[in-house]
């Protein structure tokens, strides 16, 4: 009997990066969790890619509802069995307008919400299926906007949620390291998205980083922040 495939669970992946991702994970042979807050959206994005189902299976995700995301996890379990890859791409509040000095902290909380404690929340979920593969990986979809050495005003809300993202990718590689899960911070670059806008590089570029951490072999890096499988400084 041939080994059942690897799972992938990709957040935020009815569209741009994280709908490319699940393409290019599929395309290498995963069974991918399309994962999506609004269902009717996220099934119509998994048809698109697999309309017979077979490699992309669309489920509800919203990854700032606690209860949205145990149902997720147990789903993973009951119906997939496993969970081999977990692709932190949920992400929000891209907020040129904004300074630090004035910003909304309201904003900012909502931004923390999304694109930390989502994806917080979604490891921890995902956490006791992740240690049971053979090859786990989480990648967490960040930012240039979050390097630190980098940093001198603007996007704030963005920029400080990116930059905590980057400390938990730092905390969680540390502390998983003894299970062999593999965790790492991936930049896909300035990427021509909903988010990103015009004049950006193409979705699959992009993704394609994003990608590479995923199927990282054993051997391969963790705690690390990356663009193209190339180191970037923190």
């Amino acid at each position: 009997m041939a080994a059942e495939p690897p799972v992938a669970v990709v957040t935020g992946a009815n569209r741009g990066i994280g709908h490319e991702v699940v393409r290019q994970l599929a395309d290498h042979g995963l069974t991918v969790v399309l994962g999506s807050r609004d269902p009717d959206k996220g099934r119509r994005a998994a048809a698109r890619l697999d309309p017979g189902g077979h490699r992309v299976r669309a489920m509800q995700l919203d990854v700032c509802d606690d209860r949205s995301v145990t149902a997720m996890a147990d789903r993973v379990r009951d119906e997939l069995g496993r969970a081999d890859v977990l692709v932190n791409n949920a992400a929000i509040l891209y907020d040129t307008w904004a300074r630090a000095r004035s910003a909304d902290l309201d904003e900012v909380r909502r931004a923390l919400e999304t694109n930390l404690f989502g994806a917080w929340r979604v490891a921890q979920a995902l956490l006791p299926l992740l240690r049971r593969s053979p090859h786990p990986r989480i990648v967490n979809v960040s930012s240039g906007a979050g390097a630190l050495h980098a940093m001198g005003g603007g996007t704030p809300a963005y920029s400080v949620s990116k930059a905590s993202l980057n400390a938990l990718t730092r905390l969680l590689a540390g502390e998983l390291r003894p299970d062999g899960v593999l965790v790492n911070a991936v930049c896909p670059g300035w990427v021509a998205t909903d988010m990103g806008g015009g004049g950006g590089r193409p979705v699959r570029e992009g993704a394609a980083g994003v990608v590479w951490a995923a199927l990282l072999p054993d051997d391969g890096p963790t705690g690390g922040f990356f663009r193209d499988g190339t180191a970037l400084s923190w």
